[in-house]
């Protein structure tokens, strides 16, 4: 099942059990309850209610959207220091240039074909991938330079592989879910509050108050499957991300 068809059935479930609650409850209520009768300090309160947890369920979409975007923005860093560690290889002579490309190649084919599925699917980062940038650190400063062009591309390697290692410790922190436990049991207890204040407040079988009632749960059930939506970017929250790493490595990822 896909994650939008499973919020469209969870949409109509939620709907569903608005609409027969409060006709179930209208019915055992009868013609002697009267909406009007509601007193002030609960319409006071429930207003309150809705503003408060309407306050922390958008703190909560800027969290995981907020997360989402330096998610991207770390596999954007780590893809253009690796093609940028590609490209001052070139003034080196052809013995360390070829090595330096090659494991740079084998760091990202390794990411693409290994370590993005384990982060998809287990949200971590795979030891292995510690090991090929280790041997390209080796490679890169076992040699000294020898020439003014030299000198400038080593420093500019070194520092390329710092922003690499630097992106690689980010995109594993951000392949965590940004909501903790607590958080979510929050948002879920208040939706089942906020809902609930709307039989408080005594809605009737119109349909008018039926709609406006299944809209709200709608409304309400759509954002916080937004925030487990975007709560893990790599998983959910973001589209072929590694498109960023096939863009300036055209020939990575093929499984060869």
């Amino acid at each position: 099942m896909s994650e939008w068809l499973a919020l469209t059935v969870i949409i109509l479930v939620t709907c569903g059990a608005v609409f027969l609650i409060a006709v179930f409850r209208q019915r055992r209520a009868g013609e002697s309850d009267d909406p009007s009768e509601t007193p002030d300090v609960i319409e006071y309160m429930t207003m309150m209610l809705g503003v408060v947890y309407a306050i922390v369920l958008g703190l909560a979409i800027a969290g995981v959207w907020e997360a989402r975007g330096a998610a991207e923005d770390w596999v954007r860093q780590e893809a253009q220091a690796l093609h940028e560690m590609d490209v001052r290889a070139g003034v080196f002579p052809a013995e360390v240039r070829d090595a330096i490309r090659a494991d740079v190649a084998g760091y990202v084919d390794y990411v693409l074909d290994e370590e993005w599925p384990l982060l998809q699917d287990e949200g971590e980062l795979g030891d292995r991938g510690d090991e090929l940038l280790l041997r390209l650190r080796e490679v890169i400063t076992g040699r000294e330079p020898t020439t003014v062009r030299e000198t400038e591309s080593y420093q500019g390697l070194v520092d390329q592989l710092a922003r690499v290692d630097e992106a690689r410790v980010g995109r594993g922190q951000s392949a965590e879910p940004t909501m903790p436990l607590a958080v979510w049991i929050g948002l879920v207890s208040g939706a089942a509050v906020v809902i609930g204040m709307v039989f408080v407040l005594q809605i009737r079988r119109s349909a008018r108050e039926l709609l406006l009632a299944g809209l709200f749960t709608a409304m309400i059930a759509f954002l916080l499957f937004l925030v487990w939506h975007f709560d893990a970017p790599y998983a959910r929250g973001l589209n072929d991300v590694t498109e960023t790493y096939t863009a300036l490595f055209p020939q990575a990822g093929t499984g060869s």
